[in-house]
């Protein structure tokens, strides 16, 4: 009877047990476990394998200047820069010890070469004379000191004596101060004539009619002119012929002149300036004289 009892109440724990068992499983399907308390500490356990290396972190901060590190062997030569800005004249240094004596001179025969001397000085004399021969009396040439003046005996218009002065080299003669017009009017007065043709002329006329003279290089007639009072009121006039150039009267006075009319004419031509004793010659200021 005992026994019996015994089995029952174990039987009855079992099934309490399973009943257990079932509705705790049913709370944890339908709940989340809650945590359980700490447990003690595990023993260490052994040391793991060792990990892979990581990314680089950020750069540290700078450490402190090291120390002076020992002075390294000299350098290759390098290239040769630039050269520099010329430096201040230094001061004069001390006079050196004088010199030796030198041995004694030969006795010099200066009679013969400054006899040639002074034949060639009568030679350079005679050329001189004669190249202003040539020029004043053959040629018929005036000049001054800048300039040469050529009066060409063949009658042509204002124009053609103008082509003819540049073939020659030069330009018709432009009376710029009272000299060079004094020394043309007596180069027209020796020659026996009483006008020539020169190089002034009109310009085009102004807005009110009247016009202006200019020399042939194309500057203004300043500071002087040959007009009489006469001409000069006339200049400024509009003019009723084609009276637009200037004739230069053996007198000295300019007149005005139609550009037709034939006439004889004075080039000029500036004296050429050669420097170093020689040199090509040509350009201008070279003469070019026949048929003159």
């Amino acid at each position: 009877m005992m026994a019996g009892r015994c089995r029952t109440a174990m039987w009855l724990l079992f099934f309490a047990a399973v009943l257990n068992y079932v509705s705790a499983s049913t709370e944890v399907c339908t709940k989340s476990l809650l945590p359980g308390a700490k447990g003690d500490q595990g023993e260490i356990g052994e040391e793991g394998d060792q990990g892979k290396l990581g990314k680089n972190g950020p750069p540290g901060l700078p450490g402190a200047p090291g120390e002076t590190g020992l002075k390294g062997e000299v350098g290759h030569t390098g290239k040769m820069g630039p050269t520099g800005d010329k430096g201040d004249k230094g001061d004069s240094g001390l006079d050196g010890p004088s010199g030796l004596k030198g041995k004694p001179g030969t006795t010099c025969d200066c009679g013969r070469y400054r006899k040639v001397v002074g034949q060639l000085d009568v030679n350079v004399g005679k050329l001189r004379n004669a190249v202003k021969f040539v020029k004043n009396v053959i040629l018929g040439l005036t000049e001054t000191e800048e300039r040469y003046y050529l009066l060409v005996k063949e009658p042509k218009r204002f124009r053609e004596a103008s082509m003819n002065c540049k073939l020659r080299g030069g330009t018709l003669a432009m009376p710029k101060t009272i000299n060079s017009n004094r020394l043309m009017a007596d180069y027209v007065s020796q020659a026996g004539l009483t006008r020539v043709h020169i190089g002034v002329q009109a310009q085009n006329k102004d807005t009110d009619g009247t016009r202006s003279y200019v020399y042939i290089d194309s500057s203004p007639l300043q500071g002087f002119a040959g007009w009489s009072q006469e001409e000069e009121l006339n200049s400024t006039l509009s003019p009723t012929t084609n009276s637009s150039c200037v004739a230069l009267v053996s007198t000295g006075i300019w007149g005005h002149v139609e550009c037709e009319t034939n006439m004889f004419f004075i080039c000029e031509f500036p004296k050429s300036r050669r420097r170093g004793g020689g040199g090509g010659g040509g350009g201008r200021g070279t003469l070019a004289l026949a048929s003159s």
